[in-house]
């Protein structure tokens, strides 16, 4: 790891980053860790929110979790479009974020391909049809 030297006396400077580990083991350092009072405004607006709510630190840690996996500036936009369509309880789960973060990475839906083809017989949704095939394969 690199760091900015700093040049006066008494300075102390934390990346936040570094100590991801640490809260994945230990979330309850969210709460008063000096290295998380730097988190970016929209990770702060989520702690802000879920420490006051039981479990919440651990929600917390699990999001930032996974920024080494998945980048800081996905994990951002990830959160702010979940803070956004958050219930009024402004609750967001960590399966919110990591949903949001695989819509956004997402492939692309390949395009539909033009066809001449027709269906001449609408199936039916006959679920007595399926017993049938099941008890033919019970009689081998």
């Amino acid at each position: 790891a690199t760091h900015e030297r700093l040049s006066d006396r008494n300075q102390t400077r934390y990346d936040w980053q570094h100590y991801v580990p640490l809260i994945e083991r230990k979330p309850g350092a969210l709460r008063n860790g000096a290295p998380f009072a730097d988190l970016p405004e929209p990770l702060q607006r989520m702690r802000k929110g879920l420490l006051h709510q039981e479990g919440g630190d651990r929600v917390m840690a699990q999001v930032l979790a996974e920024v080494p996996k998945q980048g800081l500036d996905a994990v951002l936009v990830a959160v702010e479009l979940a803070l956004e369509s958050a219930p009024p309880s402004g609750r967001v789960s960590t399966e919110h974020v990591i949903n949001v973060l695989g819509r956004l990475q997402a492939q692309p839906l390949p395009e539909t391909v033009a066809t001449n083809l027709q269906v001449s017989q609408t199936p039916l949704a006959d679920t007595a049809r399926y017993d049938s095939l099941r008890a033919g394969s019970d009689m081998q």
